[in-house]
This record gives C-alpha cells, sequence and structure tokens, in this order.
C-alpha cells in the first residue's frame, strides 16, 4: 500500500538518502529542509528517482529552521493545512533532522541548540501532527484493501545518550558538544518510550532507533573526522522501519543498528536496551513534566 511519509531534515545525509529509497518503492513522500533553494532541489532529485523507478508519487517539502521552535510551530500549520485541504493522512512521520556541532551552541533564547532541534522540536511537531496520524490509522482499519498497518513514528536516537540535566535543557548549564548531543538523544528516546504509551489507543506505533554510529554522513565527518559505516547502512533501516510488515507491531522500542556487528560493521542490528533511563517510568515521567514546563509557552 502506498504511505504517505514525512522526513525532518531530510536534504542530506540519511534523511536524504532514505527519501529517495521510499520514492523509489513508490511512496509518497514530503522532504524538509532549512533552505529553500536546497529543499528545491532535493525535491526535484527524489522526483527524477521516482520516475526512473517508474513510480508515480507526490513530492514535496517544507521549510524550516528547527534551531527556531516558531519555525516547527509554523511548519506544524503548513503541514496540517496542506495535508487537510488536500485529504491527505501521514502514515509515517521520520524525525530524522539533528544537530551535534555548530557554530554558535545557544539559540536566541539562551537554550543549547541540541536540544532545540534534536529533542524539543521534534517534541513540538510530532505532537502537532498527531491528528493527522490518527486520521491515517483509523483510515487504514476502514480500508479493505488496505495492510492494516498502524501509523508509525520513527525517531532518531544515538548510541551516544546521557544523563539529561534539567540545568542544561533550560539553557543555565552549558555542556561540551558531546554532551549536549548525548543527552539530546536520551531525552529523544525517553520520550519515545512515553510518546508509545501516550498513542497506542490512536494505533500509532513509535520506535527510537540508532542509525549506526558514524555514518559517513556530514554530520559524523564534522564531529570526527572520519566514519565507520557507509551511509546506506542508516538509511536502509529507516527505510525498513518506515515501511516493512516486520515491524509493523514493534512500538515502544528502542532499535540499535551497530548491535549485529559492532560500530565498524554494515550489517542491519536489532531491538536492543537503550541507556537505562529510557527504560525508568519515574525518571521520563520527570522528564516528560519538565519538558511541558519549558514548553508551555510554546504550545
Amino acid at each position: 500500500m502506498q504511505k504517505t511519509i514525512l522526513i525532518t531534515g531530510s536534504t542530506d545525509g540519511i534523511g536524504k538518502l532514505a527519501a529517495i529509497k521510499l520514492a523509489q518503492l513508490g511512496h509518497n513522500i514530503y522532504l524538509h529542509g532549512r533552505d529553500t533553494n536546497k529543499l528545491a532541489d532535493v525535491i526535484a532529485e527524489v522526483k527524477i528517482a521516482a520516475i526512473q523507478a517508474n513510480q508515480q508519487v507526490d513530492v514535496d517539502g517544507f521549510v524550516a529552521d528547527f534551531a527556531s521552535l516558531t519555525d516547527v510551530q509554523h511548519m506544524a500549520d503548513a503541514v496540517t493545512s496542506k495535508f487537510t485541504a488536500a485529504g491527505i493522512d501521514l502514515d509515517v512521520l521520520i524525525n530524522n533532522a539533528g544537530v551535534f556541532k555548530v557554530a554558535n551552541a545557544q539559540t536566541e533564547t539562551g537554550v543549547d541548540v541540541r536540544f532545540v532541534v534534536n529533542y524539543f522540536a521534534p517534541y513540538l511537531l510530532t505532537q502537532a501532527l498527531l491528528p493527522l496520524m490518527s486520521a491515517s490509522a483509523v483510515k487504514e482499519s476502514n480500508d479493505t484493501l488496505s495492510d492494516g498497518m498502524p501509523a508509525r513514528i520513527i525517531n532518531l536516537s544515538s548510541a551516544a545518550q546521557q544523563v539529561v540535566s534539567p540545568q542544561a535543557m533550560t539553557g543555565h548549564k552549558k555542556l561540551p558538544d558531546q554532551d549536549a548531543y548525548a543527552q539530546s538523544k536520551l531525552a529523544l528516546t525517553m520520550w519515545s518510550m512515553a510518546l508509545a504509551e501516550q498513542v497506542k489507543a490512536d494505533d500509532i506505533n513509535v520506535i527510537a532507533v540508532n542509525p549506526g554510529s558514524l555514518l559517513n554522513t556530514r554530520m559524523a565527518n564534522d564531529a570526527y573526522g572520519q566514519h565507520w559505516s557507509p551511509a546506506n547502512k542508516g538509511a536502509d533501516i529507516l527505510v525498513s522501519l518506515a515501511i516493512a510488515d516486520e515491524f509493523a507491531s514493534e512500538t515502544g522500542r528502542y532499535f540499535d543498528n551497530d548491535i549485529k556487528d559492532g560500530e565498524h560493521g554494515d550489517e542491519r542490528g536489532e531491538f536492543g536496551t537503550p541507556h537505562s533511563d529510557a527504560l525508568n517510568k519515574t525518571a521520563i515521567a520527570k522528564l516528560m513534566q519538565h519538558t511541558q514546563q519549558i514548553l508551555t509557552p510554546t504550545l
């Protein structure tokens, strides 16, 4: 069944590769990027890839700088307006956008940009788009031609996960790049577990995934000056988690794409165990409470 898929951070890296692969498989793709011209170029590239694969699909995109939560809200509004007007439901949301090393680590509000882009932005976007995904699940359950699969949310975690500092989340404690990134990714993973419980009744599945350590992407090369595995390793697991039947009933779990043959390997991983805080309901509840307190003015 043809799905409608939104991928954030999809003008580069594994997000772009996954978009191309999914379009070639016949799925409608909505991209996201910060730069209007670059987004337009990638939309054109994905369309060409789909045509060459003899697929008739819709490809479009949205511009937003995820370092600005106002931009995130505007994008959520734009997606909702476009999809509602066209009668489109969102089958899969891949929260792929992320940053590690940046020129300016603080946003205008003084919060570390890693927390904003890697955690707060997908949190806000996802909550705003849930009605579109609930509609997708209802549509599939009532469609005799449907594969019966729930809608899916795929959150890009990381092997790097570190206990989250509430002070760092609010910008009152400055962190080195590695610590800020690892804390933002654990926050995302913890939220993924909470989100899975939140949307269970709506027939929406949620998976957090470490796509692979030091994949051959600009982020890894800029941060470490090296890579261990090809970018396709990460893109391929995103494609599988988004559409494969084998993951149709999986939710509230963490997929570790390093687990099979180590961080330097190319083999696909399997479900694994995240940081202990991602399985600690008390810690998760505290994080959710703190997150809502921080974002209340934005919501």
